[in-house]
């Protein structure tokens, strides 16, 4: 896959998942733009990493649950390297609690991310995107196992695979396909924060190779959704999981 010429916005890419995917388009050839919202030295990491591979990157600050600051993202992108082709909609955040204890702060600031900020994005995309161009949005795999304590994550994933599937016919005409990634349980700080090891160990037995999945796990899927081989697909939520659910 050569993804020569290409420019790539990976938000949420300071860490885990999102750093990879970052790390792997760039190896493919894209220029990458490190979104981040409030990790700098992690974001400049990743930079130096594509950088001293005979990449090309930058990192760039904004939080996608402001719309402001997503415009700011798609700004900072064109002024730098004069296109966008690939949107990664990877940035986003999981609190989980049982209903009882979840807050209206909790609430708001899951949707906000996750779906706010991955609709804003697309609407960016929609704006500035060369035709041609991929999305890919980010679910979750847990929303198919109707796990305790993941009603407003899962809510938010629901609602981020249903405005892929509304909105490929808007991009369309442009030649832009528009996917989502629903992986399973992946080995990262964010779905690690927290968790006692009985209860990783209880993950690792749902799925068939008895395993978290690992970030590269997703990266790989990644690059097959943004080669040419898959022009065809749109519109559409792919479980990466090991056979979660």
């Amino acid at each position: 896959m050569s993804l020569n010429g290409k420019t790539a916005i990976v938000t949420g890419a300071s860490r885990g998942i999102g750093r990879q995917i970052a790390l792997q388009l760039a190896e493919a050839g894209a220029k990458v733009v490190v979104n981040y919202a409030s990790n700098p030295e992690k974001a400049n990491e990743v930079v130096r990493a594509i950088e001293q591979s005979g990449g090309e990157a930058v990192a760039v600050r904004a939080d996608v649950s402001a719309v402001s600051e997503v415009e700011a993202l798609f700004a900072a992108t064109l002024a730098r390297f004069g296109r966008v082709d690939i949107l990664i909609n990877n940035a986003g955040v999981m609190e989980c609690a049982s209903i009882g204890d979840v807050t209206e702060a909790m609430f708001d600031r899951q949707f906000a991310v996750n779906v706010k900020g991955t609709y804003f994005a697309c609407q960016q995309a929609m704006r500035h995107m060369e035709e041609g161009g991929t999305i890919i949005n980010f679910s979750t795999s847990v929303s198919g196992a109707m796990l305790p304590t993941y009603s407003v994550y899962a809510a938010t994933k629901g609602a981020t695979e249903q405005l892929t599937r509304q909105l490929a016919k808007e991009f369309g005409p442009k030649d832009i396909v528009i996917n989502c990634i629903a992986p399973g349980q992946v080995s990262t700080e964010l779905f690690l924060n927290g968790k006692s090891e009985e209860l990783i160990d209880s993950f690792r037995r749902m799925n068939a190779f008895g395993r978290l999945g690992e970030p590269e796990d997703i990266a790989n899927a990644i690059d097959l959704l943004v080669s040419d081989k898959a022009r065809w697909i749109t519109g559409q939520t792919i479980r990466v999981n090991g056979g979660f659910n």
